[in-house]
This record gives C-alpha cells, sequence and structure tokens, in this order.
C-alpha cells in the first residue's frame, strides 16, 4: 500500500518492489478540496470517539454484572450477546435506513453511531466479563466489609484495577469502528457525515472514468499507520490488559 501511494498513474499497475519515479502527489491529492478528506476525519473520529465511550460505559456496567452478579437468565442473557454479534449487518440496513429516515436521522452522525454501539458491545462485554470474572472476590468483599456498598466497591476497587482490560477493550472497539464501512456507506450520503472509509471509496480521478488507486492507497496509508504506531507504542498495555485479570489472581 505503502509502495503504491508513490506510484503515479502510469506506474500503479507496475510490480516492481519500489517505483521508479515516487511521488508525493497522491498524499498532496488526498487533502485536496474534492475529496473532502479533512472533514472525513474528523467524522471518523466523532463517531469512533463517540461509539467507543458510549459502548465501554454500558459494556463495563454489563460486563461486570455478567461475570460477578447472579441473576436468572444470565447465560441466556450472555448467548444473546453472542448471538448479536454474529448477526449479518447487511441484513439490518433496510430495516436501520427506513426507521432513521423516518426520524430524519439519515446523513447524521446518530444514524452511525446507535448501529456501531450495537456491534461493538459484544466484543467489549465478553473481552470485560472475563477479564472481571478471573478477578478475587476477596477485594471487593473486604471493601464490603470496611463499610462500601456494592456500588461504591465497584467504583473505588473494582474499577481502578480493571482499567488496563478496559484500555484494551476500548483501543480494540475504536478500530473496529473506525474502520466500519457497511453502515457508513449507507446512513451517510454527503461529506458532511462520512468517515474516512466511506470517503476513500468515493474518491474521484481526473475523469469519470479514472479509478484513482494510488490516491486511494494514500489515503489508506494516512487512515491506517497512525493505528498501527498507536498500536505499537501502547502493545505492552494491550497485552498486560488481556492478561492482567489472570495474574491479579
Amino acid at each position: 500500500m505503502i509502495v503504491s501511494s508513490l506510484k503515479g498513474p502510469n506506474d500503479i499497475f507496475n510490480n516492481d518492489l519500489w517505483p521508479s519515479s515516487p511521488t508525493m502527489l497522491n498524499y498532496k491529492a488526498v487533502f485536496s478540496g474534492q475529496n473532502n478528506f479533512s472533514y472525513a476525519l474528523r467524522n471518523s473520529g466523532v463517531i469512533a470517539g463517540s461509539t467507543t465511550l458510549f459502548a465501554m460505559i454500558i459494556g463495563v456496567v454489563a460486563a461486570y454484572a455478567f461475570a460477578r452478579l447472579r441473576f436468572r437468565g444470565k447465560r441466556l442473557a450472555l448467548g444473546a450477546v453472542l448471538a448479536a454479534s454474529m448477526f449479518p449487518g447487511v441484513a439490518l440496513l433496510t430495516p436501520l435506513f427506513q426507521q432513521f429516515s423516518n426520524w430524519g436521522w439519515i446523513d447524521q452522525y446518530q444514524s452511525v453511531v446507535i448501529p456501531d454501539i450495537s456491534f461493538a458491545l459484544p466484543l467489549a462485554i465478553w473481552i470485560l466479563s472475563s477479564f472481571f470474572r478471573e478477578m478475587p472476590w476477596d477485594l471487593e468483599e473486604a471493601a464490603m466489609v470496611d463499610g462500601a456498598t456494592h456500588a461504591q466497591a465497584f467504583r473505588l476497587v473494582i474499577l481502578p484495577l480493571a482499567l488496563p482490560g478496559i484500555f484494551t477493550s476500548a483501543l480494540l472497539v475504536f478500530i473496529s469502528v473506525w474502520n466500519e464501512f457497511l453502515i457508513a456507506n449507507a446512513m451517510t450520503l454527503t461529506p458532511a457525515a462520512q468517515p474516512v472509509t466511506v470517503a476513500i471509496a468515493k474518491f474521484t480521478g481526473s475523469s469519470q472514468y479514472q479509478q484513482p488507486f494510488s490516491t486511494q492507497m494514500a489515503a489508506g496509508v494516512v487512515v491506517t499507520v497512525p493505528l498501527v504506531i498507536l498500536v505499537w507504542i501502547l502493545q505492552r498495555r494491550i497485552v498486560s490488559g488481556l492478561t492482567a485479570g489472570a495474574l491479579k489472581g
């Protein structure tokens, strides 16, 4: 992708490991006015950030309930969460589009954020529930013996210890939402709310018959490399978040 982004239009189908005449014009074209890529980056940040925030708030509470509390139908509810994550998104597009059209939500952030939350929640709940399940009950019981309520024990004792797992889940949810295309493509019609995945697919060349492969590759680099760098920098925290629940016991 990086090599292709440095090729000119006439060299895009050349299979050389490195372009003979590398150019940065494709990166300049990415941020040209006609592609609205800066707006798309903003939209992706708002959509992914909002989805991650709401998914983690709901996911932390739900995962704690599944892992630490006893109630009737818990296994059935957890199975329903898993089943929701397997449901094909394409089957939801028509009813969602019709409903959001009736509400006047098409081409607005909430038409993408709400469906994204429904698909991000199962990932967050399953990661966090396994994390909470491995944490020792003694910590919570000791806090309650000292006079803390159930909510206070969760907020003051369990939640701080769960931060590595929460951080890992949030990062994975953010990446999955950042890369989402299907729902965003159906619910956004103009650059006002289109994220980068949709904007890249709608890049135009110098004419309607030209497909700007090189420019799309450059946009892919712009979108992907920051995520790769972020994961590389935070890889220790990610690994510790996936294993900390087991180690604390």
